[in-house]
Order: C-alpha cells, then sequence, then structure tokens
C-alpha cells in the first residue's frame, strides 16, 4: 500500500512539473506566485516544483518584475533548457532541411541539402541520415543533447509504425522512414519518428500566432504538393485516421490537369509548385531544373516578376485565383480565425496576396470572410523543420523528470 502511495506521489510530481513547463511555453516568463495563480497549486508545492526544473536546467530566475510602487520584487522564472535541442528533419521533393530548437524555440542549427526525391529511396536515405548525422555531431560538439528526432515528411503517415505510407509526389509507397534511419545512424543515436510536414507546419506557425490570440488556423503548405495542417482550439486536428488535411486533392480545377496521385483535376495541379513553374517558364527553363536549389529558383521568378515580365506575372495572377478558389472553400467549412500561406506562397506573397484576398472575400459566405485573416508565413521553408524540432521535444515537456540533473 505505501508503494503505491510514493508511486502515485511520484507520478502526481511528474505531472506537475510538465504542467509549470507548458505553462511558462505558453504563457511566458511568470513569476512563481504567479504560476501557483495560474494553476491553483500552493505556492510552496509551486516553488518545489520550479526549484526541481531549475537543478535539471529546464528553467532559469530571469528578470525581476515589479507589480507596482506597493510589495516585493518578484523575480521571473523563464524557460531555459539551452543545453538540450529536438531536431526536426523536413523531406521534401527538392531539399531536405534540418532545424534544431532548444526549450525556448530558439534556433540552434539550420542546414539544408538539395535533393530529388524520386531517385531511388535508399540513396535519398542516405543523403538524409548523413544530413542527420552532422546535425547531431554539430549539436554535441557544442555540449547540446539532442533528446530527439522527428522527420516531416508528406503524404499520409504511419506514425506508430514509422512508415510513409503514400506520398504521390515522392514517388513513395509504404517507405520505412524510421527504420531505414536508424540502420544508418550510430546506436547512440536519439529516437526517431516521422509525422505529417502539413501538420508539423501548422504547429510552428500557431506558435508564432497564438501570443495574439489565434488557436484557429489552416496552414497551407506551397510546395509540389498542397497540403494542409488545421488547428482548432489551439489543437492539431488529426481526423479519425490521422489523415485530416488533405486539402491538395480536393477536385477544384476545372481543366482536369492529371495529377500524381492519379486522379484528375486536384486542386494542386492549380496551385501546387509544378504548376508554377508550368506556367512561368518552357520546360529548358533553369527555374524548372530540379537539381539546382529551389530557393534559387524562386529568386529567379521573384527577379522576372519585379521587371514586369508578362509569362511570370501571369502565371502567379493564376496561382492567385487558384489559392482564393480553394482557400474560400476550406473557410466556408472550418471557419478559422486564420489561413496563414508557407512554402513557396509564402516566398510570393507578395505578388499573391492582394488577389487571393479579394477572390476569398468575394467567394466565402460569411461578411467580411467571416472574420478570417490571409497571412503570409514568416517562417518559410522552415515551418515543418520548426514543427517537427517542437515534437522532438514533446517528451520534455510532458515529462521534466526523464532530463537528468547535471553533476554538481
Amino acid at each position: 500500500m505505501r508503494h503505491l502511495d510514493v508511486a502515485n506521489r511520484a507520478s502526481i510530481r511528474r505531472t506537475n512539473l510538465g504542467l509549470v513547463l507548458r505553462h511558462l511555453r505558453a504563457r511566458g516568463s511568470r513569476s512563481r506566485t504567479q504560476l501557483a495563480e495560474d494553476l491553483g497549486l500552493p505556492k510552496a508545492t509551486v516553488s518545489n516544483l520550479v526549484n526541481e526544473l531549475v537543478e535539471r536546467n529546464l528553467v532559469r530566475e530571469g528578470d525581476v518584475q515589479r507589480g507596482g510602487s506597493v510589495g516585493r520584487p518578484r523575480q521571473a522564472v523563464e524557460l531555459h533548457g539551452r543545453k538540450l535541442c529536438g531536431l526536426g528533419v523536413e523531406i521534401s521533393v527538392d531539399y531536405a532541411r534540418a532545424v534544431a530548437l532548444d526549450l525556448r524555440g530558439e534556433t540552434l542549427l539550420d542546414q539544408r541539402i538539395t535533393i530529388n526525391a524520386e531517385r531511388d529511396s535508399d540513396v535519398l536515405l542516405d543523403a538524409v541520415a548523413a544530413l542527420v548525422t552532422r546535425a547531431i555531431d554539430s549539436m554535441r560538439a557544442q555540449g547540446i543533447d539532442v533528446v530527439g528526432v522527428t522527420v516531416a515528411a508528406p503524404g499520409e503517415i504511419d506514425r506508430d509504425a514509422g512508415v510513409v505510407l503514400f506520398a504521390a509526389n515522392m514517388g513513395w509507397s509504404r517507405l520505412p522512414v524510421v527504420a531505414g534511419l536508424t540502420a544508418r545512424l550510430e546506436p547512440d543515436a536519439p529516437p526517431i519518428t516521422v509525422g505529417n510536414d502539413a501538420k508539423f507546419g501548422a504547429i510552428a506557425e500557431h506558435a508564432i500566432v497564438s501570443p495574439v490570440g489565434i488557436h484557429d488556423l489552416i496552414y497551407i503548405t506551397g510546395e509540389v504538393g498542397v497540403g494542409a495542417g488545421i488547428i482548432t482550439n489551439g489543437q492539431l486536428l488529426l481526423g479519425a485516421a490521422g489523415f485530416a488535411g488533405e486539402v491538395g486533392h480536393m477536385p477544384l480545377d476545372p481543366e482536369r490537369q492529371q495529377c500524381t496521385c492519379g486522379r484528375r483535376g486536384c486542386w494542386e495541379t492549380m496551385v501546387g509548385l509544378s504548376a508554377l513553374m508550368r506556367h512561368a517558364a518552357d520546360p529548358d527553363d533553369p527555374v524548372r531544373d530540379p537539381d539546382r536549389d529551389l530557393e534559387v529558383r524562386l529568386a529567379e521568378i521573384r527577379t522576372r516578376a519585379a521587371v514586369g515580365d508578362g509569362r511570370t506575372l501571369a502565371a502567379l495572377d493564376r496561382i492567385a485565383h487558384g489559392l482564393g478558389l480553394g482557400i474560400g472553400l476550406l473557410i466556408d467549412v472550418l471557419n478559422p480565425q486564420a489561413v496563414v500561406l508557407g512554402g513557396y506562397f509564402a516566398i510570393l506573397g507578395d505578388h499573391l496576396l492582394e488577389t487571393t484576398r479579394r477572390l476569398v472575400g468575394e467567394r466565402v459566405m460569411a461578411p467580411h470572410a467571416g472574420g478570417c485573416q490571409l497571412l503570409v508565413s514568416t517562417l518559410g521553408f522552415t515551418s515543418a523543420a520548426r514543427g517537427a524540432a517542437q515534437d522532438a521535444l514533446e517528451s520534455v515537456f510532458h515529462d521534466p523528470g526523464s532530463v537528468s540533473a547535471p553533476p554538481a
């Protein structure tokens, strides 16, 4: 009986440690008194919890907060965790990117390589494993522990099995991403998991806009494939089987272009990266060369638009009209506070936003688009990798006791 009582107390303590850490992530620095009031816990309990988190280097005492001319100054408690990080790795058609974030969400590493994901899957996994190895080695050389690696991939994912079930634009079917990478990494590598890129992008974007009160949003990827991550009431919407957000395959294209999924008329055939390139340039144009860096190619399209190239501007206008059609439909169905345009939509946002906003306003049934804002991501092509890095840190936020205190 006593053993059960001790176990229950330990479980409650682990839960409360995570509660404090997650609250600091959501609300920013707080005094111990504020934490006790916010969480409804005794001040002495909160003080002990904070002391333990300080010992584990997960929080630190920050600046002194003054509540006015009366009362004692209160020292703020804030996230710290500079000695550990989560590593997020996005695999896209044209590139792979590794981003490491600390507990505060600050970027410790951002590395990108150009790839062709349609090539042999063994070659692809070799390249991604090498990127992961370099990132882990870089962090460890700085005395930073990588607590986990999360891979962001397109398509339908069986997260428990670590497998990409189907990703049309990659030519993947049942690709064992986790097993493939684990076999290529050192035995002491951190645990690896895999999830959908658009969903991780939504997590990263929500972290940016949540401080201004936006907790219902749709994040739309702008790559060869078009997907969505949906946040509702601050939580990621997964759907019954985890596949929510496959908006790129809504049948909206009146020209019924062939899609890589095997069907015709999918939305991504209107607004995906391949559609932009097809409308903006001939097949032998360097901007359509998949072996060239994608961001370099998009910079060239921006330059052509800036000098008034007619074909480029017409292509961008066509993409904007397609975006207005699909986004208007999504707003009618989901009524979010914001739709965030990511990927290449963000890079070329100044050429897309005005027309897209106008068309959304015309198409949405509710007045003023139901109050929905149309925003351009400030994260560009890093959203998915950042969201994946945040996911890799979740084990720390849910069980801070799993992090060992540094030796005295």
